[in-house]
């Protein structure tokens, strides 16, 4: 019985992980360019009792050997899902939607611990003034757009009329003003997402960045995939989700009700005389 409970207490505080994770994808459903994740489970450690000490006795037996009791389920991974969100054309200039799934914008994001590079599918796009009659292209979050030599995007206040191309360069007045930092995510397990639709490398983590993403210049620019004046929506699928929130409330209520039987029945046990 008291395994019965650490099982079903094990269990409960890994679909709370799950649970937590569903309602962020559904709290991001309107996010434009927000990805989803997807969880996974296996066995935690389990004990294999022997209870046929006659083995050889048992010539022709097909069922395997022995009990084996486990202690529950763990979350053993949370995966960001890069499949293409729907695309909506706005019309706008600086609008633009990344049509290839593994791709991302670079940002300068600065908080109380400093600078960080982080990136980014929401590709609404907006100009702010920095003072000497300079412009710099910025987030809608007002996070500083990086170039692929991870520097600001800062121009001319006198340009105007600008674009965004195919391939990743921001132009005004018909002239290339720079090529826009694009990576190419090759191992999304190793993200986490850092609110306001930007992805990231955890913090003091000792994996090489290069095995994770790739910065596309050179002749590799030619691989960037932009569809102008649009946005990327979530790849939320609202009606999944909301049913695996149910199935997770479902799970919860009986991993409570296991507990809650377990304990009755060490109540009736402890009253015997």
């Amino acid at each position: 019985m008291n395994r019965s409970m650490t099982t079903a207490t094990n269990t409960m505080s890994q679909l709370q992980k799950q649970f937590d994770i569903i309602s962020n994808n559904i709290a991001n459903s309107q996010t434009n360019g927000f990805k989803k994740r997807d969880v996974s489970f296996a066995d935690m450690v389990f004990q294999e009792v022997n209870n046929q000490p006659s083995r050889e006795s048992e010539i022709g037996r097909l069922s395997p050997h022995g009990i084996r009791q486990g202690v529950g389920a763990r979350l053993s991974k949370s995966a960001m899902v890069l499949s293409q969100g729907p695309i909506q054309q706005t019309g706008r200039s600086l609008d633009f939607a990344f049509t290839s799934e593994n791709q991302f914008l670079k940002v300068r994001v600065q908080d109380e611990n400093g600078e960080h590079i982080r990136f980014t599918r929401n590709g609404a796009l907006y100009v702010t003034p920095t003072g000497n009659n300079e412009l710099m292209l910025v987030t809608q979050d007002g996070h500083a757009v990086l170039d692929q030599n991870n520097n600001p995007v800062i121009f001319s206040d006198k340009l105007n009329d600008f674009t965004i191309t195919n391939h990743g360069e921001f132009r005004a007045n018909g002239q290339q003003v720079a090529n826009l930092g694009v990576i190419a995510l090759n191992k999304p397990q190793y993200m986490e997402q850092k609110g306001d639709s930007l992805i990231g490398m955890p913090e003091n983590t000792t994996i090489n960045p290069a095995l994770v993403y790739s910065d596309l210049t050179g002749a590799a620019r030619n691989s960037i995939a932009m569809q102008q004046q649009a946005l990327e929506g979530s790849n939320v699928d609202l009606s999944k989700e909301l049913t695996d929130m149910m199935n997770v409330q479902r799970a919860l209520q009986f991993q409570s009700r296991a507990i809650t039987v377990s304990d009755q029945m060490m109540g009736l046990v402890n009253g015997i005389r």
